[in-house]
């Protein structure tokens, strides 16, 4: 089973598949649209931690930035009438701590924004996953690559190419928070 990719994204879609080469190799990888854009955006290697589902007529790799949204998608594959895709269009719409913690305030409402989930399946959701699902840690300080991918992540959304966004990011410092990270990259994308 492949746990983990790391390498060059030479591809990816809005809707969420990328192609990750590793030493020569490109692996298909279905992932969420925030993170196909979040990598799109990001110049060099990257490292995602894959989920690989097999079926009788594929075998398809699911892969994630983050560790917790890994384990969210498999506790999500481990509940009644949940396949990837499923899972997937959660965490689409939901982070993995977002959907932790819907599931421990009992939150239909917030559930049901997800596409392709009802009250009926939101209210499965609670009862197989209640207690079960990472929860995250309060007020913890973003490590520095999230900043920087964030602030990427941000810029590219606001149309500037990937080379603009290494360039606007290249000289920050990686204390500031996300939203002082995009001002400042700005500031220096205007006066180049």
């Amino acid at each position: 089973m492949i746990g983990a990719l790391r390498g060059e994204v030479v591809l990816a879609s809005p809707e969420g598949a990328i192609v990750v080469d590793v030493g020569g190799v490109g692996y298909a990888v279905q992932t969420t649209p925030r993170v196909a854009a979040q990598l799109a955006a990001t110049t060099g290697e990257v490292r995602l931690v894959v989920h690989t589902h097999v079926r009788e007529d594929a075998i398809v790799l699911y892969g994630f930035t983050e560790g917790a949204d890994r384990r969210a998608f498999e506790q999500l594959l481990s509940a009644h009438g949940v396949g990837p895709a499923l899972a997937l269009a959660v965490l689409s719409t939901l982070s993995g701590p977002e959907l932790a913690a819907a599931v421990e305030r009992e939150d239909l409402e917030q559930l049901c924004t997800v596409p392709g989930v009802g009250r009926k399946t939101a209210q499965r959701l609670i009862l197989d996953l209640k207690g079960r699902l990472e929860q995250p840690a309060v007020a913890a300080p973003k490590a520095p690559e999230a900043v920087h991918q964030e602030a990427a992540l941000v810029l590219a959304s606001l149309g500037f190419t990937a080379a603009e966004v290494a360039d606007g990011l290249e000289d920050l410092d990686p204390s500031l928070p996300v939203e002082e990270a995009v001002r400042v990259a700005l500031k220096a994308l205007v006066r180049r």
